[in-house]
């Protein structure tokens, strides 16, 4: 397990922005950008809600345990958009806390509602009554996501904004890009 932080790592609830942001800090930093539940998906050769409708969710965190050890301990630094429930798991904290730069992305239940009523995904914890399950979630999750190294407030800021704010950190703290 590397001992030194190298990557940036976003976590937050579905609808924070982790993949959106993710992307475009990717490209902004020169790092490569790294979509957790997509490369669960090649892991498992089927979609996540499919995962989840055949193998149940202990199966998903299972693979979701492996996938991010695989990319955690990559040399190269990456910019990681983890699942919103990649943080249940407290070897995944811990983890993430080990390798990189923990970033929680919060945004209040009814900016998540918000976001996620315009969303084409399948998101299978989401099954039913969104707004009730979005509120449900959160009060589930609440203090789960503390051990971030830095918390953006994401509701009032657009995807550029909270882009900016999470690279004149890094930026400030390394003076520089990270090695890579």
């Amino acid at each position: 397990m590397p001992s030194e932080k190298r990557h940036l790592i976003l976590i937050g609830m579905m609808g924070s922005g982790k993949s959106t942001v993710g992307r475009m800090l990717a490209a902004e930093s020169d790092m490569p950008f790294v979509d957790l539940d997509a490369e669960i998906e090649k892991s498992e050769g089927m979609t996540v809600d499919l995962l989840f409708r055949k193998k149940g969710e202990e199966a998903f965190r299972d693979a979701e345990v492996r996938v991010l050890k695989r990319w955690l301990s990559q040399k190269r630094s990456h910019v990681i958009a983890t699942g919103g429930g990649s943080v249940l798991r407290p070897e995944n904290r811990e983890r993430m806390s080990r390798a990189g730069w923990v970033v929680f992305l919060r945004a209040a239940p009814e900016t998540l509602i918000r976001r996620l009523a315009g969303s084409r995904e399948i998101r299978p914890l989401l099954t039913g009554n969104t707004e009730e399950r979005v509120r449900t979630l959160c009060r589930e999750r609440a203090g789960i996501y503390d051990f971030a190294d830095w918390t953006v407030d994401t509701d009032e800021l657009s995807a550029e904004q909270t882009v900016r704010f999470i690279l004149n950190k890094w930026r400030r703290m390394f003076k520089e890009k990270p090695n890579r």
